[in-house]
Formats: structure tokens, sequence, C-alpha cells
């Protein structure tokens, strides 16, 4: 009996449920960035934030797609993220589908702390862990439009790493804490700033979402 013991605990067989193994990572279609670009809210514009997508995606073999950051930007040509990602469905790494299409990913969503998982299919800290992280970079409104008005949302259009001047609107990924909107996974508040050590303050590390376009 007890060898039956010791067998079932290391391989969590007898009866026991086992956990569903990830998807193929082939198969993800959003995730949460695991790094940022570590030069606070100057991503390289869209061009650089749309490249860190694809580095992050080709390294764990979800290449071959048309990444996109979810992003607006601003002024003369600026787009909204909403309409940079396709229309869906999306899923995570482990397969959940977090959004159906555009309607359903702005309105009446998936987005929990669990469901958002990086490309390598780990959980990011929220509020009530230490650090928090997140605030994730959107300039984006709650139905993923760009941020109307004078004042800065995008950091200069995420070429900024001001430190206390500019500022750009982020979300909640756990839904939850503080600002307009705090449990908006897009459009809680804005940061502090633009660097770096501001994104950090209000409770971010620079991270965005990665959407497959196609």
């Amino acid at each position: 009996m007890r060898i039956l013991q010791i067998v079932c605990a290391a391989t969590l067989m007898c009866g026991l449920s086992v956990s569903p193994a990830l998807a193929q990572a082939s198969d993800m279609t959003f995730f949460l960035t695991s790094v940022g670009s570590a030069d606070g809210a100057n991503l390289g514009g869209l061009a650089g934030a749309d490249a860190h997508c694809e580095s992050l995606a080709s390294a764990v073999g979800a290449g071959g797609k048309t990444w996109r950051a979810y992003l607006s930007t601003t002024g003369s040509g600026g787009v909204n993220a909403r309409d940079r990602i396709g229309s869906g469905p999306w899923q995570n790494v482990s397969g959940d589908v977090i959004a159906s299409n555009l309607d359903q990913l702005h309105f009446e969503n998936l987005l929990t702390k669990q469901s958002v998982l990086n490309e390598k299919g780990g959980m990011t800290n929220g509020r009530g862990d230490d650090p928090n992280m997140h605030d994730i970079l959107t300039g984006s409104h709650l139905d993923g439009r760009a941020v109307a008005g004078s004042g800065d949302s995008t950091c200069s259009n995420w070429t900024s790493n001001a430190d206390g001047t500019g500022s750009a609107m982020v979300g909640h990924f756990d839904r939850n804490g503080g600002g307009a909107n705090p449990a908006s996974w897009n459009s809680a508040h804005g940061s502090r700033g633009c660097s770096q050590a501001n994104l950090q303050a209000t409770g971010g590390n620079g991270y965005f979402y990665c959407f497959a376009a196609n």
C-alpha cells in the first residue's frame, strides 16, 4: 500500500484528476508580454512593439503569424488598438478562448488574472502581489479606440521614456485596482510618466498585450 501511495503521488494517477497540458504554442493567438522594453514606454513605436510580440512568440514556437501589439496612437496617422488585431477568436497558450470577436473582447471578455497568461504560460503579478505589475500599456479607451484630447496618453506614441512628463493610458489585466475604471483590462488610468521608474511606481512594468491578427 505504501508503494502504491508513492506511485500515485509521483504520477498523479489513481483517480486523481490531471491538469490539462498546455495547448500547442503554435495555436496561441493572445498573450501578455513576459518582459517589456526595459526602457519605460519607449517601445520603438508601434513597429518596435509589434516586433517585440513577434520575437516573444517565435521564441516559444508561435511565430508565423501577424502579431500586433494592442496599442493605440494619436495625432496624424493615429490608429486604434482594436483596428490592429484582427477579428478573433483569440486564445491563450493553454487553449482558453478569451474572446470570440472584437465586441466580446471589449465588453464581455473572459480576461482574468488566471487567463491572461504570458507567452510561456506563466501568470503575472497583480494587485496584492509584490511587486505589483498589473498596469498594462494600451493608450486606449474602453472600446479600444485611441484616447481623444490634447493630453498625452501614449507616451509620444510609444517613443518616450521621459521621467515625469507624458503619460500612458493603462489597463488592469487582473481587473482590480484604482483609477476611473479599476476593473478595466485596457483603460483604467494614466501612468505617472513614461520612464521605467514611473511605470513601476503606478503598479506596472511596461508590459503590453499581443494578439495574432490572422
